[in-house]
């Protein structure tokens, strides 16, 4: 019985995903071909049919498992610590000041590099 009802929810699923892709479809073949029109008519229609492609895709399994991660996610990113202005400017500053040192050096390893090899050469 069980074996029944995942295949027939496999294929509803199936179903549900050909109808948003056909959606999808259908929205972007739409955005060429009324192409004359106004760009805010054709971003309303195809924010639209975003929306129901959206909402059928939400039916499916993995739809539905989508949604629950993203709820779960933004849970966890409330619990983040975020830092304060302070140490992001801090913070900021020491990998500025790094990069600086760096590319110095590299520039100084570069010019003798390019010394040596003259020499060597010519």
């Amino acid at each position: 019985m069980a074996e029944k009802s995942n295949s027939q929810q496999s294929t509803q699923d199936t179903l549900r995903w050909v109808v948003v892709f056909a959606i999808v479809a259908a929205g972007i073949y739409a955005n060429s071909y009324f192409s004359a029109e106004s760009v805010l008519l054709r971003a309303l229609g195809l924010i639209l049919l975003a929306g129901i492609a959206g909402w059928i895709a939400a039916g499916t399994t993995r739809g539905s498992a989508f949604i629950k991660l993203c709820l779960e996610a933004r849970t966890e990113v409330r619990k983040v610590v975020w830092p304060t202005r302070q140490e992001t400017t801090q913070t900021t500053i020491i990998v500025l000041v790094v990069v600086f040192i760096l590319a110095i050096i590299l520039w100084l390893l570069d010019t003798l590099l390019g010394a040596i090899i003259s020499r060597v050469i010519g």
